[in-house]
């Protein structure tokens, strides 16, 4: 029998790469925090009905892609393809709206969709998104944009493109949809299989399509925008003047209309021209039927999606690995002076110092070259000498000093410690 591997589309993230990510989620997680956004986690798992109405039997998610199975009880389960449908079932479940006012929500986690895997696209990614719901306020959609900005501009990423389109309310949509389907039927022949099917059922994702042939038709097909009614003209209208306010730059892009039946009134996408066909870092927009469409009462809502496959390539292409933050790492020799340098490390790990000890047993020589690659600020080094001493040599790396103290002084001045290994840390 041979090894047993990941199943395709899936990948592990091993700790060369975890390091982009933790620098992502931490990055997150403080902005988010500053804006008063609550973490929110769901089930990964949801029965298939949630998505079918949620998201729509019309689009690819829910007619090609979803992970559906039923489980030992017959019940038709689904491994989660995107964030919000979940957030919205859990909003109305534990009466989230009867608190009042507006619900700032984020989350992170595994996602599943059956694809094509491709650079920066698997069957199993992960996101980071936020939802907010209970405001129809345009300063709400303008308010989630800037804070997906601040997040990636956090990051490094420079280049990206913000995308902006308005898909309007239902009956905007309504009239607009039977004027592109009255366009396009001429050119039904034309176009590709999958946009043939989709002129019957979802003929707006036909915009999206990425068939040379089918685009070149729909570059003359009529704009979204010349169908919206005066309230939505109005509501798109200030979040431009919003955003514009913040000094966020952006494109109309009336071709855009996201992948799920869902979306009303926004929709943007932070764009990358660095991930080939799969340029989309950040997408989102405004659904403000969603949450009565699922069984709850009419609320606004409007929010966004990170990939975080994708952010992390952009990541590796323009910075370098993070490197760990180390303070100490422990050199020891010698049963006695093994046991004191592991609680001697342990005890400085709780006053809040980060440590690292050698447990390879191997000689000095080697543990030494092993702590010069290591990054640490000082190196702690007990042998035979220390250990019947109870003392340890305390050597700075960048000037290779050393200094043999007592192991209970060293540890009664962990304040002045710090001090000098933060000044150090400055000087790298």
């Amino acid at each position: 029998m041979g090894t047993i591997q990941a199943l395709r589309g899936t990948r592990d993230i091993l700790p060369e790469e975890i390091v982009y990510w933790q620098r992502v989620e931490a990055t997150a997680r403080e902005i988010l925090a500053r804006a008063t956004y609550t973490e929110i986690r769901t089930p990964t798992f949801e029965e298939t009905a949630l998505f079918e109405r949620g998201i729509g039997e019309a689009t690819d998610v829910v007619g090609k892609e979803m992970y559906t199975f039923l489980d030992k009880g017959e019940r038709c389960i689904t491994l989660r393809p995107e964030g919000t449908a979940g957030v919205v079932r859990a909003f109305i479940e534990h009466g989230l709206f009867a608190q009042g006012g507006v619900q700032r929500l984020w989350y992170t986690g595994p996602m599943f969709r059956y694809e094509r895997p491709g650079a920066g696209r698997q069957r199993q990614f992960h996101q980071i998104g936020v939802e907010v719901l209970g405001s129809p306020d345009p300063r709400a959609d303008a308010e989630v944009i800037a804070i997906a900005s601040n997040i990636l501009q956090s990051l490094g990423l420079k280049d990206l493109q913000l995308d902006l389109n308005s898909l309007g309310k239902r009956e905007d949509r309504q009239q607009y949809r039977q004027a592109l389907v009255d366009y396009l039927t001429p050119y039904k022949e034309e176009l590709d299989p999958d946009s043939q099917d989709r002129l019957t059922r979802n003929p707006l994702r036909i915009l999206d399509s990425k068939s040379d042939r089918t685009q070149e038709i729909a570059k003359d097909a009529p704009s979204i925008l010349d169908y919206l009614g005066a309230e939505s003209k109005r509501h798109f209208e200030r979040v431009q003047q919003l955003l514009s306010d913040l000094g966020i730059s952006y494109r109309i892009n009336p071709r855009l209309v996201r992948g799920l039946d869902y979306y009303s009134h926004t929709a943007f996408e932070f764009i990358s021209d660095n991930l080939g066909s799969q340029a989309t870092v950040c997408g989102g927009g405004r659904y403000d039927g969603l949450v009565a469409e699922l069984g709850g009462p009419e609320t606004p809502a409007v929010g966004w999606a990170i990939g975080l496959e994708r952010l992390v390539i952009l990541l590796q292409q323009i910075q370098e690995k993070p490197q760990p933050s180390l303070d100490f790492y422990v050199v020891s020799r010698g049963d006695a002076a093994e046991a004191q340098a592991l609680i001697l490390a342990q005890k400085l790990r709780q006053s809040g110092f980060s440590v690292e000890l050698d447990l390879s047993g191997s000689a000095f020589k080697k543990q030494f070259a092993r702590a010069d690659k290591s990054g640490a600020v000082a190196c702690l080094i007990l042998g035979d000498e220390e250990a019947a001493n109870k003392t340890v040599k305390l050597k700075w790396m960048a000037t290779k000093e050393q200094e043999a103290i007592a192991q209970t002084d060293l540890l009664a001045k962990t304040d002045e410690l710090r001090r000098e290994i933060d000044s150090l840390k400055t000087q790298k």
